[in-house]
């Protein structure tokens, strides 16, 4: 069954708690979603209340896809550019899916909507986003239409002795 995507649900602490869960139970199977595993939600809630100002100060929006029992079971954040020289594209930060839904295209289909709210947003011309090297998912995003426009050797440190290149995508919505 397909998800059903929203633009900025109303944030109630039951919505809160969900997205919470759901980013650590994708952050615990392995997800480059800021985090390394193990991590515990109290370890996450700084993020996600990082995430909830932006949002109340209209710096940033959220994009949840809900399962067929309401549970956030996919989410993306849009963060603006403040720098008026940068003002024509916009970020898009923690994109994941729930890992029991893994396989199933919804991460296809997140990226697919959060393509066609970030057109209807006011002169956005481009999505930037940036992932960790090593787990293929500049491919993934590839087959979404984003091409790689940089990379930074090793700039994420996952361990002590487990660096990762730092990707930068785009997808020109023009």
């Amino acid at each position: 069954m397909p998800l059903t995507f929203q633009l900025d649900p109303p944030l109630t602490p039951t919505l809160s708690d969900a997205i919470l869960t759901l980013w650590t139970d994708v952050s615990n199977a392995g997800g480059a979603v800021g985090f390394v595993p193990p991590v515990t939600p109290e370890a996450i809630r700084p993020a996600l209340i990082q995430h909830m100002v932006g949002m109340a100060e209209g710096r940033q929006r959220m994009l949840i896809g809900f399962d067929e029992t309401g549970t956030p079971a996919a989410t993306a954040f849009f963060s603006f550019n403040t720098h008026r020289l940068m003002a024509h594209w916009v970020w898009l930060y923690t994109v994941m899916v729930h890992p029991t839904h893994q396989g199933k295209g919804y991460g296809r289909d997140l990226m697919t909507a959060a393509e066609e709210a970030a057109r209807h947003f006011d002169g956005i011309d481009a999505i930037r986003l940036t992932c960790r090297g090593g787990l293929g998912l500049e491919h993934f995003y590839a087959t979404c239409g984003y091409k790689e426009v940089g990379r930074v050797p090793g700039a994420i440190r996952v361990a002590p002795d487990d660096h990762r290149d730092d990707i930068i995508m785009l997808l020109p919505l023009t």
